[in-house]
């Protein structure tokens, strides 16, 4: 069965990845199986300086998912090319650096520096971060701020690039059709919609941060929803995340337009859920007949009647 696959310019020999800031630097999944089976290896956030992160508790499970409001945590520009990159260089699979920042300053300064360093073949542009000179708002819910900057970072970097937005929005597609003129080489959808939890006993929120992104399968509808919107709508790939826990609901994705998929939430239940998304796609594959998955990809039937 053929389910290789490109994105942005990068060819995968799966269409399966793992979601930014679900399983640290990648290097954390080492020791369940051989990371060089993915299609890609997407690493957690990277910011210019360190983030020490929001205070505890930080993750609380909601009923169908997770909440989070880790904030961003990690060990910055230099400290994940110094600690980090080398060790992940050893392995047989693309590397795509998730970058955030609170100013188009910030961004592009990650995608020169980032850019020129070896073993990273793609950047992933979180666009749900705060831009601190237009009064907060995030970019990507912003239509022109986020073509603005990602035609910034276009012009910093050579690399594919990969820009995840933010359900958190009215209109998706405007926002998906943005990117893709600003020179965005595909799309991610989507990234966790904002939500929070209450413990009654105390009547106190559970996340110190009040509010927090929420994942898992609870969020799969919507995701799905979205993929299909904008995939009918973009000439560039979409990349399908948000509620991934089997190979079934890798497929829907794929039947609503997705080109690969990422999992995430997963992985703090099984941290071989990649793999056994990426075996199980193969056999759907072959137990259906089906010799290339791109026949699969968007082939939604709409208007042929109800599911019985």
């Amino acid at each position: 069965m053929k389910t290789a696959v490109s994105i942005g310019g990068l060819d995968l020999k799966n269409p399966v990845m793992t979601a930014s800031g679900t399983c640290g630097y990648g290097l954390e999944l080492a020791p369940f199986y051989d990371l060089s089976r993915l299609g890609a290896l997407v690493v957690k956030g990277i910011s210019v300086r360190p983030r020490p992160g929001n205070p505890p508790p930080r993750v609380v499970e909601t009923c169908g998912g997770m909440l989070n409001a880790i904030g961003l945590q990690n060990v910055g520009m230099e400290g994940f090319v110094r600690e980090i990159l080398p060790a992940l260089r050893a392995y047989q699979t693309p590397l795509i650096v998730n970058i955030l920042g609170e100013s188009e300053e910030e961004y592009t300064t990650l995608a020169e520096t980032l850019g020129s360093q070896e073993g990273i073949h793609g950047l992933e542009v979180n666009v749900s971060c705060p831009n601190v000179k237009m009064g907060g708002i995030s970019f990507g819910a912003d239509p022109p701020a986020l073509e603005k900057l990602v035609r910034s970072i276009r012009e910093r970097t050579d690399l594919p690039l990969i820009v995840k937005l933010s359900p958190n929005i009215t209109d998706i597609v405007e926002v998906a059709l943005r990117a893709e003129e600003a020179g965005a080489e595909a799309i991610t959808l989507i990234n966790t919609l904002r939500a929070m939890a209450i413990d009654l006993k105390t009547r106190r929120p559970c996340l110190a941060n009040v509010v927090g992104g929420l994942s898992g399968p609870a969020i799969k509808p919507v995701a799905l929803r979205m993929v299909w919107e904008a995939s009918r709508r973009v000439r560039i790939p979409v990349v399908g995340v948000g509620g991934i826990v089997c190979p079934e609901d890798a497929l829907e994705f794929f039947v609503c337009g997705a080109t690969a998929v990422q999992v995430g939430t997963a992985h703090f239940r099984n941290p071989a859920a990649c793999i056994q998304v990426i075996d199980g796609i193969e056999d759907y594959l072959a137990r259906n007949g089906i010799e290339d998955i791109h026949d699969l990809i968007g082939s939604l039937r709409v208007g042929e009647g109800c599911v019985p």
